[in-house]
């Protein structure tokens, strides 16, 4: 079911940039922006270096039979002449934990399928024709041959049951299969006792206990198989409970200081998550701490934090002056935010680039916004705001900024940090300088507004965050 249960008020406005708002009127930015390549010029140079790379535009990215991808509406697995019979309703943003489990059955199971996408109603309003279907308006819905199945749980086993092949779940009668159907009942009281740990600020210690008394159980039902997962081979167990250990091991840390992911108290759940990030489907979908921490308030109705928990908010939110600031400290399994698969900061950075260039006229004026006004309708997810009005009138700016932002990304210059030798001068009376204060805000709020999986995966989405944050910075500071 979509509904999981706002906390999360718009921050204060400070001339920090890296906090979640940047004022249009309490900012004095310059930009030079005639030298900023054109985006045909750009399209070029990130066409040169997929070719001597061996990387993969977007525009080349094969959504219907290739690997698995978040933007991919239509999916047959090289079989085209086989028209898909399931149609999977779920959310725009990717934040449906029961959207997300779906789709990964399918994907592990290869079975043809097409996507349309619905909002939340945390972030906006539902078509007409999808709440005559669904008049309850939840997700995810499975469209088959006219007849709408909704709730997960059932979906996943009728799944099962018409498409028997690979099989995901052990044949009936069997000792695994009891213990797949007992896991499945564990996994509901983890996220039980997550909810109950993470929601409120009353009771937390034996909150606490009780979340990782559960934890305990689950570290113990993935030690009993030689293998990583929790049955003998990848199943639906794996499934069921990747969406929530997801958000469990992002959740916790931001709003109660604790870390799950990495803490050495459940090695059993470390091998599990290096078992899963092999795994295309799941790394396709994987989404990132910072999407996870601020989109779970909206769906919950609150989330309750801990003193404990602000160096990890800090550094989640990028407000640590560090973690979305050049240079980046690689990804591994011992950060904050573990990837045991690790980064290729070349690649992340060409990934972040050439989505930007393929996408620009509408991320630009998305960006707008920023320097914009909030949309007349009010919404409980702050970082969603679907009606949200753009200031047009710093489009020339905002554009050539987000042309260097292309540029250095795709050419490296910056990677260390570095403002001087940019050639991209800021100085007030400089040649082709113009008043910029419009740039700020916009890219804070395209910087903030980032989704992981939805716009791309985490090790490209910090490099934009943290080539966006340089660009603020830099238009902010005078320079030659």
């Amino acid at each position: 079911m979509e509904t999981l249960k706002s906390f999360l008020a718009p921050r204060e406005t400070k001339k920090d940039s890296r906090t979640r708002a940047v004022s249009v009127e309490d900012t004095e930015a310059f930009l030079q922006i005639d030298n900023a390549p054109t985006w045909d010029a750009l399209s070029s140079i990130a066409a040169e270096q997929a070719k001597e790379k061996g990387f993969t535009l977007p525009q080349e990215e094969d959504y219907e039979n290739g690997p698995p991808n978040p933007v991919a509406l239509r999916r047959t697995f090289g079989k085209p002449d086989q028209e898909p019979q399931i149609k999977l309703y779920r959310d725009h943003a990717a934040w449906c934990p029961y959207c997300h489990k779906v789709v990964l059955q399918l994907e592990e199971k290869k079975i043809p399928y097409v996507i349309e996408k619905i909002n939340m109603r945390c972030y906006g309003d539902k078509p007409r024709e999808f709440l005559e279907k669904v008049p309850s308006g939840l997700l995810p819905v499975l469209e088959v041959n006219g007849q709408v199945i909704t709730e997960s749980a059932v979906i996943q086993q009728l799944l099962e049951e018409w498409f028997p092949h690979p099989a995901l779940l052990p044949p009936e009668g069997t000792s695994e299969k009891a213990r797949a159907l007992e896991l499945m009942r564990l996994e509901r009281q983890l996220f039980g006792d997550w909810l109950q740990y993470l929601c409120n600020g009353w009771g937390g210690d034996a909150n606490r206990q009780r979340f990782e008394k559960t934890m305990d159980e689950v570290e113990r039902a993935l030690g009993v198989e030689e293998g990583p997962y929790f049955l003998s081979s990848f199943s639906l167990v794996d499934i069921i409970f990747a969406p929530f250990l997801e958000r469990i091991v992002a959740s916790i840390p931001y709003y109660k200081g604790v870390v799950v992911r990495g803490s050495g108290r459940w090695q059993n759940l470390e091998r599990w998550f290096d078992a899963m990030e092999t795994r295309p489907a799941y790394m396709a979908f994987k989404s990132d701490f910072y999407t996870h921490c601020h989109d779970l308030p909206p769906q919950l109705g609150g989330c309750a934090s801990t003193p404990e928990a602000k160096e990890f908010q800090e550094k989640i939110d990028g407000l640590d002056g560090k973690s979305w600031s050049l240079p980046l400290e690689p990804i591994t399994n011992s950060s904050l935010e573990p990837l045991s698969t690790g980064d290729d900061s070349m690649h992340a950075r060409f990934v972040a680039a050439s989505k930007l260039i393929h996408n620009h006229s509408a991320i630009v004026r998305f960006a707008l916004r920023g320097a914009g006004s909030p949309g007349p309708r009010p919404v409980t997810a702050p970082l969603a705001d679907p009606t949200a009005i753009p200031n047009m009138e710093y489009e020339e700016q905002v554009d050539a900024a987000l042309r260097h932002v292309a540029h250095v990304m795709l050419t490296g210059m910056v990677e260390q940090g570095q403002h001087d030798g940019t050639g991209i001068s800021t100085m007030a009376s400089g040649k082709g300088v113009v008043d910029a204060r419009g740039v700020p805000p916009s890219l804070a709020y395209l910087r903030d507004r980032v989704g992981v999986p939805r716009d791309m995966p985490l090790p490209a989405a910090r490099q934009l965050r943290a080539h966006l944050n340089w660009m603020i910075d830099h238009v902010q500071t005078t320079s030659t």
